[in-house]
């Protein structure tokens, strides 16, 4: 039987999110895995991650306007973002953990990263950027990433999967494409401007917990050159390209990439630590 995370809301400063939570399967004495999505991203299209690591609690959440998770009565910034995550994790009693972000989310695992330097073990970013010096991606895909048709209409989205990730619609993409919830149209807009103007190039250098970077070199969205920055930017990091992977090689490349992660997850703390 697939691994199922508890489902709840939790009331956050005020701020109601929708909340999933998988008590680690196999207790082994691992930090608990914080993960953040992609825009406009649900909590059902995170459902894999239970069965990529049961040796570990992980928990993640609808941004407010996403999935569930009612929208906010006004904008945020990446801070108030990374800190009603950290408020999260207290309510759950969780203090240190592991930081997992792929594309808007890794820009949020970035941010949480530096503003909670030491609750933080482990940085791993996906298919990401360092803000807005990103090496932008293919005007087509562009233009289909800020259509938020992509989320309520399953054909557009089916006809404009490949042009939009660089991925090809198999089994798994299929089933990514039928969990989609379509966000508030008005949180959607909040999350495409809660990063307008912000870059982790001020303070990535201080970032010196291990961190690995995963890109797909087909990637339409996120170009590699973008992992080749942030690669120089983190003083402790690895770049692992997926060939042939797009931008959601967490789905369509899910095996291959749950074990480059685990391994990461899995060396000793002084075996990462920068020469």
């Amino acid at each position: 039987m697939a691994r199922r995370p508890d489902i709840s809301m939790q009331d956050v400063e005020g701020v109601m999110l929708r909340t999933a939570y998988w008590p680690a399967a196999q207790d082994m004495g691992n930090r608990p895995l914080l993960f953040f999505n992609g825009i406009g991203a649900n909590l059902e299209l995170t459902q894999g991650l239970g069965e990529m690591f049961q040796d570990r609690a992980i928990i993640t959440f609808d941004v407010p306007g996403v999935g569930l998770s009612p929208v906010t009565q006004w904008p945020y910034r990446p801070w108030m973002l990374a800190r009603w995550a950290r408020k999260l994790l207290d309510q759950f009693g969780i203090e240190e953990v592991d930081v997992m972000g792929v594309s808007w989310g890794g820009a949020l695992a970035q941010q949480y990263a530096f503003q909670y330097r030491n609750r933080v073990g482990k940085l791993i970013l996906c298919a990401t950027t360092a803000g807005m010096t990103m090496i932008p991606g293919r005007p087509k895909s562009l233009s289909k990433m800020v259509d938020a048709r992509r989320y309520s209409d399953p054909d557009f989205m089916r006809d404009s999967f490949t042009t939009l990730y660089g991925d090809a619609v198999d089994g798994e993409a299929g089933r990514h494409i039928d969990n989609l919830l379509p966000p508030d149209p008005k949180g959607y807009v909040y999350q495409l401007l809660a990063f307008l103007g912000w870059s982790s190039l001020p303070f990535i250098r201080f970032l010196r917990m291990p961190s690995l970077i995963m890109m797909g070199d087909q990637d339409t969205i996120v170009p590699l050159a973008n992992g080749h920055i942030l690669k120089m930017g983190l003083p402790n990091s690895r770049l692992h390209v997926v060939e042939g992977g797009g931008h959601l090689f967490l789905v369509t490349r899910a095996g291959e990439t749950a074990d480059v992660i685990r391994e990461f997850l899995a060396e000793p703390e002084r075996a990462t630590q920068a020469a």
